[in-house]
């Protein structure tokens, strides 16, 4: 049949048609059965991801670059730590002695063959390898203090964009309630019920409506970027977010004082392990003068091949000078300063603490009062003016005013909340709390895998992202 429908057509199209003809027909009809499913989906709007703050600060932990880069900085430093702790290599020696002058060659003069090798004075090799180990665990301790800032980062993009989306809703609903009053006062001077003025008035509050609604719409999209970029995924900044801020605070996190959460903070462990390593160099310097022994054993020829010879060498350098002490005392300075900055690190902590704990009583006491009071009110005055309107009881400028008031009380009330989580994860970062405990490393952790070019295309059925 195939040869029939291809006959008289040249060999190349021949060929083509006959081994590429059913594949063809294969792929049309399951584009033709693919294509409707897809766009009927699409229609439906059945397939809507949305991220939530569990699954924002997984993908940080696992996609965010400078995390990426801190966790390589450990296994720099174990590698170094490795390097620091090895002996130098042996040298080969190759000499040929008491070669005859007056006639005779190679073989009439003394040969030997050997092997030296420089043996540290005792004590440095192990001062090496501590301060090595100390260096890793300083890069550990400044990995899990960009972990805990991380997460407290994505919490505040996550909140914002949040409250940035709230802000939206209430603002279109602002511009829709103004409009409206405009409609509606545009009516009134046409129908001669209501001076110019009335109108021009209603109209005023629906251009500054649109004008904030633009602006909102601006910071939602900045907000968006943000969490996108602390993510490490640009791909997900139109990806909508799940959940909503909290309206109560947990003060039971100021009852764990700095005295429990101070000494295990990365920050304070980071300046612990610094000052800990400059002791180390310091001890270290202090061991210089003092000189590498070399030892060397060679074995050969006499002169002339009388007989075979074993020579032992025993090298010693003379400290006639010492050509340590800037080396000293620039280690011993060393000690000082990571001292200090032992203690400039406790103190700003004890301030972030003090001033974290006061913003986040202060959010929960104001978003109470917003809450509890203001927001009632508010809404209880609008219900009175808009029946007092309906009953002749008022005019339709306090009912405008009325009404941008309750929706300027109801902005506000979002920024509190946005204050008051903001908050909320400021102290739950300095008490290291719901940040991720830091991972074990090995003393030479296996290296990244470098991530293929380009964006990484996002995924629906990743773990926490809702279908």
């Amino acid at each position: 049949m195939k040869q029939e429908i291809y006959r008289g057509w040249p060999w190349p199209v021949r060929f083509f048609g006959y081994f590429t003809g059913p594949l063809l027909l294969a792929a049309a009809l399951g584009s033709a059965c693919v294509l409707p499913a897809i766009s009927r989906e699409a229609e439906s709007g059945s397939v809507t991801n949305s991220l939530t703050l569990e699954a924002a600060v997984r993908l940080a932990l696992e996609s965010n670059p400078q995390l990426r880069a801190a966790d390589s900085q450990i296994s720099s430093a174990a590698g170094r730590a490795y390097q620091s702790k090895l002996w130098s290599n042996p040298d080969l020696e190759l000499s040929a002695e008491d070669w005859p002058t007056g006639g005779g060659g190679f073989a009439d003069a003394k040969k030997l063959v050997g092997v030296s090798q420089t043996v540290p004075f005792p004590g440095k090799k192990r001062l090496d390898g501590k301060i090595g180990s100390l260096g890793v665990r300083v890069s550990e301790a400044d990995y899990g203090l960009r972990r805990v800032e991380l997460v407290r980062d994505v919490k505040t993009a996550f909140f914002e964009v949040l409250a940035a989306g709230r802000l939206v809703e209430v603002s279109r609903e602002l511009v829709g309630v103004a409009e409206s009053s405009a409609a509606t006062a545009r009516k009134r001077v046409q129908a001669g019920a209501a001076a110019d003025q009335e109108q021009l008035r209603a109209e005023i509050p629906w251009e500054q409506a649109r004008t904030e609604l633009a602006g909102f719409e601006r910071e939602q999209e900045l907000a968006r970027q943000k969490l996108a970029m602390l993510l490490g995924r640009p791909e997900l900044r139109a990806v909508p977010v799940s959940g909503a801020l909290s309206e109560t605070g947990d003060l039971s996190l100021l009852k764990n004082g700095p005295e429990q959460w101070l000494p295990r903070h990365p920050s304070v462990l980071a300046a612990q392990a610094s000052k800990e390593r400059a002791e180390a160099a310091s001890r270290r310097a202090r061991l210089e003068p003092y000189p590498d022994v070399k030892l060397g054993a060679a074995g050969g020829q006499e002169s002339g091949g009388a007989g075979s010879i074993v020579q032992f060498t025993l090298t010693v350098p003379v400290p006639i000078i010492d050509r340590s002490k800037g080396r000293k005392q620039e280690a011993q300075a060393n000690v000082s300063v990571a001292e200090s900055e032992l203690a400039a690190v406790e103190q700003r902590l004890l301030r972030d603490w003090g001033m974290a704990s006061q913003r986040l009583r202060t959010a929960v006491e104001q978003a109470a009062n917003y809450r509890e009071r203001i927001l009632p009110k508010a809404n209880e005055a609008l219900r009175l003016v808009q029946r007092g309107f309906e009953e002749g009881k008022f005019g339709f400028i306090d009912l405008l005013d009325t009404q941008r008031t309750a929706a300027e009380v109801r902005l506000a009330y979002q920024q509190k909340l946005l204050e008051l989580n903001v908050a909320q994860a400021g102290i739950e970062a300095l008490v290291a709390r719901n940040s991720g405990e830091a991972k074990p490393f090995p003393p030479l952790p296996p290296p990244l895998a470098p991530r293929p070019p380009g964006p990484v295309p996002f995924q629906s059925n990743q773990p926490g992202i809702k279908e």
